[in-house]
């Protein structure tokens, strides 16, 4: 049974997280240890006690996450030695992919997430926007309530479910105008602005020169990209120009989804807080096995499934 390793997004992460890997395990202690170094601030605390809100901002939680999500997969691959088939990650999430491929080391990881949240928290704070959830809209009825409103697709979840990026009047304008066209369901999101979406053009202008003080790899297994929905190739400068236009363009999470059921795999292991991705794969085909690794419990559960 061929099997993807997928990592969590930012809106996953909540007080607590990573810390009963780090209490089991002292490589996952280090793990920790070694990102306050390479960070200059107690990440560790924020994970393990929070205050919720420090852990929100986007220069911490992105780093916050990866480094939760790194640990689960370590502990995962000590229990259960696995080559995956392919990785997948959901923004933030394609970084901890590409890390676990080899593409960019662990420091070199923290560093662009570090950067890449303060970045994007920079595009928010200068331009009020937002996002909002679209759930069973036609692709007819998508592409009227983009036109009418300017809002663009930020992420493309499912067949069923799609998120809009647009200013604060156009995420405004699309509350009323999906009822007004019959779209199943309109949810405004409690995000900070407007991810993947030219919103965000000012965070990937300052993230160019980031990358370029990184050393990237071929990866070892192929990585799904957001931007594609298809393998990176094998040339470090074209994952890098990639890793850079997913911060303005659309996330096809379906269509990674779909890549990797095309390079065989039945089963997902998500490694992260939370179940969000996990969710996402079955709505996408109820077929598809998967398993959460997001504290002891649930690696005990994943490495028995």
């Amino acid at each position: 049974m061929a099997e993807c390793c997928i990592f969590a997004g930012q809106g996953a992460q909540v007080p607590g997280m990573g810390k009963d890997f780090a209490e089991a395990d002292a490589e996952a202690m280090a793990l920790f240890d070694k990102a306050n170094a390479v960070l200059g601030f107690d990440l560790k605390k924020i994970c393990f006690e929070g205050p919720a809100e420090e852990l929100t901002k986007s220069n911490v939680c992105q780093p916050a996450i990866f480094v939760t999500s790194y640990a689960a997969y370590l502990a995962y691959q000590k229990l259960k030695p696995t080559d995956f088939a392919c990785a997948a990650g959901l923004s933030l999430g394609e970084w901890g992919a590409l890390c676990a491929a080899g593409v960019l080391d662990f420091d070199a990881t923290l560093t662009v997430l570090e950067a890449r949240g303060r970045f994007m928290q920079e595009a928010c704070a200068a331009t009020p926007s937002g996002m909002i959830a679209i759930v069973g809209a036609s692709d007819d009825q998508l592409k009227a309530l983009c036109d009418a409103t300017g809002c663009t697709v930020a992420n493309v979840n499912s067949a069923a479910q799609q998120v809009l990026s647009g200013s604060k009047d156009a995420i405004a304008a699309a509350a009323a105008k999906a009822k007004e066209l019959g779209i199943k369901r309109a949810i405004p999101l409690a995000t900070a602005g407007a991810f993947h979406s030219p919103f965000m053009a000012p965070a990937r202008e300052k993230l160019a020169p980031v990358l370029d003080t990184v050393t990237f790899n071929a990866p070892k297994f192929p990585v799904l990209s957001n931007v594609t929905g298809k393998p990176h190739a094998s040339d470090p400068g074209a994952i890098k120009a990639l890793m850079l236009e997913q911060v303005t363009g659309t996330t096809n999470w379906a269509a990674d989804v779909l890549a990797a059921k095309d390079l065989g795999c039945t089963r997902f292991v998500e490694f992260g807080p939370g179940k969000v991705l996990s969710g996402l794969v079955k709505k996408i085909d109820i077929a598809l096995a998967t398993a959460n690794v997001a504290d002891m419990a649930s690696l005990q559960a994943a490495v028995a499934g």
